[in-house]
Parts: structure tokens; C-alpha cells; sequence
């Protein structure tokens, strides 16, 4: 997922996207705590979407303001 794509984006629609990536963070986390996940990876990449999401929304918030 790229910033360009979410900056095309309104704020539910990345409230909406953050709420499904915590959640699969959540269950990501589970998986590894019971030894089930295979790609560790996956965690890293959820991690810096999260980082990416709210990232856009910060900028989209400083320029409302």
C-alpha cells in the first residue's frame, strides 16, 4: 500500500482501512504467540501500513485545520 493511494482517500474511509489493519495486527499477533504464523514478515508489513495510514490522516487533519 502506497501513501499516494491513501492520500486519494476521505478520513472514514482511513478510519474504516485502520480499523481493519488493527485488527489483522491483532490476529497476526495471536497467530505468532500460538506458533501458527509462517511469515514474520507480515507483521512488519502491517506495522508500517498502520504507520502509513495515520500518517496521511495527521497530514489530512494539519491541513483542514
Amino acid at each position: 500500500m502506497k501513501a499516494s493511494e491513501l492520500r486519494g482517500k476521505n478520513a472514514g474511509e482511513l478510519k474504516d482501512l485502520l480499523l481493519e489493519l488493527r485488527k489483522e495486527q491483532f490476529s497476526l499477533r495471536m497467530q505468532h504467540g500460538n506458533g501458527n504464523l509462517e511469515g514474520r514478515h507480515q507483521l512488519k508489513t502491517v506495522r508500517r501500513d498502520i504507520a502509513r495510514v495515520k500518517t496521511v490522516m495527521n497530514q489530512i487533519q494539519g491541513e483542514s485545520a
